[in-house]
């Protein structure tokens, strides 16, 4: 899993540079997929340990963060959406990618940790 989180946070970081330069280097906010990618891309080399108990309170604590950065921009554009017509659309498809990809993130860590537990029951 700390692979695929590695990978996660090359991806979310390549999304926020991405959107930073299409914005004209002017809305710094579209740099915080990078943040969030930088801090799974630091825990995944984290998880890279043979010490399986700090590997699992790395990879909650990865997780979490793909959660909250499924649940922020998700809600974000839900609202911009709702609201009538949007005013930074470049802004709410970040927030949506942002979402799909840390959704999928989170959904492959609950796979992940389902998997695992079921494979210590046994």
């Amino acid at each position: 899993m700390a692979n695929i989180t590695i990978r996660f946070g090359f991806l979310l970081i390549l999304v926020g540079v991405i959107f930073f330069v299409l914005t004209g280097h002017t809305a710094v906010t579209s740099l915080i997929p990078a943040f969030f990618g930088v801090a799974l891309l630091v825990l995944g080399f984290a998880a890279r340990t043979e010490n399986t108990k700090q590997r699992m309170m790395v990879m909650h604590v990865a997780v979490t963060i793909g959660l909250l950065g499924f649940l922020f921009p998700a809600i974000r554009a839900l609202k911009a959406y709702l609201a009538g017509p949007i005013l930074r659309p470049l802004a709410v498809r970040e927030e949506v990618l942002m979402a799909v990809i840390c959704f999928i993130y989170t959904l492959l860590c609950v796979r992940s940790f389902i998997a695992a537990r079921r494979a210590r029951l046994v």
